[in-house]
């Protein structure tokens, strides 16, 4: 639930603000809350329990297209890292070859990149558009805007290297992916 610093609500409230922003509506959003899953930048989630959870979800909303972190976690955190884990392990388990297809769900990856590339901001496309991958979003200056807008709603998270992220950040306005 994001309660590292004990902002669980405060943090549930500022996702449900961005996403409402990004045109996701709250009733689209989960959020959980398990003992075994902290909110812990350095802690590794357990992957059958995680990968349960997330198979659950996309069942129950028969969601056809998950967007997930690749194994650096585009910053090293080790929750999000434990998600590319666990749909990894999902989409490598026997029941998931049963499951991902009857669903029609693809798994894309977002690719992490150097800390230089990282940084680089709209610099950086021309050599995203030359290295492989399965799929490349860049955004509008009006995408990247309101991209902006969604990150200003976690207030409880904008520390001053966040407002370097948002100016620099290539992520704000460019993500390869490939698929899983």
């Amino acid at each position: 639930s994001g309660n590292y610093y004990h902002q669980g609500e405060i943090r549930k409230k500022e996702l449900e603000q961005s996403c409402f922003l990004l045109g996701i509506p709250a009733s689209n959003v989960t959020v959980i809350d398990h003992r075994d899953l902290p909110d812990n930048p350095a802690v590794e989630w357990d992957t059958r329990l995680l990968a349960a959870f997330v198979l659950k979800h996309i069942e129950a909303n028969s969601i056809n297209l998950v967007v997930t972190f690749d194994a650096g976690g585009v910053s090293g955190h080790a929750n999000h890292i434990s998600l590319y884990t666990a749909l990894r392990y999902k989409y490598c388990c026997f029941e998931i070859f049963i499951l991902f297809p009857c669903v029609g769900c693809r798994v894309l990856v977002l690719e992490s990149v150097n800390l230089f590339r990282k940084y680089t901001s709209v610099l950086d496309v021309l050599l995203s558009c030359l290295l492989p991958r399965d799929a490349l979003f860049i955004l509008t200056e009006e995408e990247t805007e309101q991209a902006r807008e969604a990150m200003r709603c976690h207030r409880s998270q904008l520390l001053w290297f966040r407002h370097i992220y948002m100016l620099f950040s290539r992520y704000m306005m460019i993500n390869s992916l490939r698929l899983l």
